[in-house]
């Protein structure tokens, strides 16, 4: 009996020994495999090339990590997107349940380009190739579903070059964690981060999105974020000019992103250390802060309520010349290198985007139940020359100052003090009563 137990307990570690050799050589075996099989077959799948140092595979436990992982553009030796690790955790015992499940997915210091050319993308070519060709589902075949859960990217770069215009932009120290999406939820929520690539500034939020209804909701607080990207843009409208400032924020807003009214918002926005000019010497407008402190803002429930606009330290510079203006000479006779800019069907200028923006939300502002409680406009710097007289011309208001308070649709009056110094000489105080619904009262 005792010979018996010992022989059943050897063929059993036996089995056990050959079980372990078995799950050891296709850990050790599978990982170089599935290395070669990606770079054999990654033009065949993906229409790219791909390329890693080293990649790990447990199919057990359906833990995979790829090393300095890399994905290169169509035909061509510059990366596309690249990182330092990703690392994948797949619940396997969900397979047979047609439930594939991603219980985590981490990308760690991933740095990505995104190229425009008119209305072509560098990932064009990828959206084509993996989108169905046949969006019908099959009959009598059960659907397969898909969860994504844990998704964190780390310390992310990326990179925006739009080769019309042209512009080259970038972000950095990017951060994103969300629990992810589960096959049967249509919301995605989102914490992130990010630090701006040039100049200095940071924002970080969150969001909550509805894929599907394309409904949102976020928060962001943005600080002493760079604005000088704006200048790119600038070029494409202008003659010659320099552009300078930064943003801060305090914001919270829900609305839907496929209608540009649907929005409601609150908060706080300030852009700081604005300069427009000739060159970085010699500024057309300037201001120290314009701060917009927002109660309700939205143009869907036709509401404009603002606790305080302000503009701190102005400064505008006319000039006339025999021959056009300082303006005219900038941006072309009538704004011609405007109206040529805008006239481009592929233009993906930000600065007409933000116009038209703008239009939206002020377009039904007079027809709205508006509130502005307080205007202010404090040590205005308004200078005008003319050097197309016999002798020049010259004339400033400095400092100028302006206050409105308590602008509403609901009252009749709106009262008015302004207060300024002219330069050579004089002064002037205007204290005004004006019927916002009628100017001339």
């Amino acid at each position: 009996m005792r010979f018996l137990n010992s022989g059943i307990k050897k063929t059993f570690a036996i089995i056990i020994g050959v079980i372990l050799i078995i799950c050891i050589l296709v850990i050790i075996f599978i990982s170089p495999i599935t290395k070669y099989s990606l770079e054999k077959y990654d033009l065949k799948f993906a229409g790219r090339e791909v390329k890693m140092d080293w990649i790990y595979v447990n199919p057990f436990t359906g833990y995979i990590h790829a090393d300095n992982f890399k994905i290169y553009e169509a035909a061509s030796d510059s990366i596309f997107f690249s990182a330092d690790g990703i690392s994948v955790n797949f619940e396997m015992h969900k397979l047979f349940s047609k439930t594939y499940e991603i219980s985590e997915l981490i990308i760690n210091k991933p740095v990505g380009v995104i190229i425009q050319n008119k209305k072509e993308f560098n990932f064009t070519d990828l959206i084509k190739k993996f989108t169905p060709k046949d969006s019908l589902p099959k009959k009598n075949k059960k659907p397969v579903h898909l969860n994504i859960l844990n998704v964190k990217i780390q310390n992310g770069t990326f990179y925006y070059k739009e080769k019309l215009i042209p512009v080259n932009y970038s972000i950095k120290n990017v951060n994103i964690d969300t629990d992810g999406k589960r096959w049967d939820t249509d919301t995605v929520a989102a914490k992130f981060s990010l630090v701006s690539g040039i100049g200095t500034g940071d924002i970080k939020g969150n969001i909550l999105l509805n894929l599907k209804s394309l409904d949102y909701k976020f928060a962001a607080l943005i600080t002493k974020f760079d604005l000088s990207v704006m200048e790119q843009y600038l070029k494409n409208i202008s003659n010659y000019g320099t552009f300078r400032a930064n943003m801060d924020g305090d914001i919270k807003a829900k609305g839907n992103f496929k209608n540009s009214e649907n929005i409601d918002a609150k908060g706080l926005i300030s852009i700081n250390d604005f300069h427009f000019g000739k060159n970085k010497d010699e500024d057309y407008l300037s201001f120290e802060k314009f701060i917009v402190n927002i109660k309700e803002l939205s143009p869907a429930n036709k509401k404009y309520l603002f606790d305080s606009v302000a503009l701190i330290q102005p400064y505008v510079k006319y000039e006339r010349y025999d021959h056009l203006d300082n303006l005219q000479n900038m941006f072309g006779k009538n704004g011609t290198k405007v109206k040529e800019a805008k006239a481009t069907s592929e233009n993906a200028n930000i600065l007409f985007k933000i116009a038209d923006y703008v239009k939206i939300l002020a377009k039904n502002f007079f027809k709205s139940s508006y509130q502005i409680n307080r205007l202010a406009i404090y040590k205005a710097n308004l200078s005008f020359s003319d050097y197309a007289l016999n002798e020049k011309f010259e004339v400033a208001a400095t400092p100028l100052y302006i206050f409105v308070d308590s602008i509403q649709r609901s009252q009749k009056w709106v009262n008015l003090t302004l207060r300024t110094n002219f330069k050579p000489y004089g002064k002037m105080a205007v204290d005004l009563s004006i019927n916002p619904k009628d100017s001339s009262d």
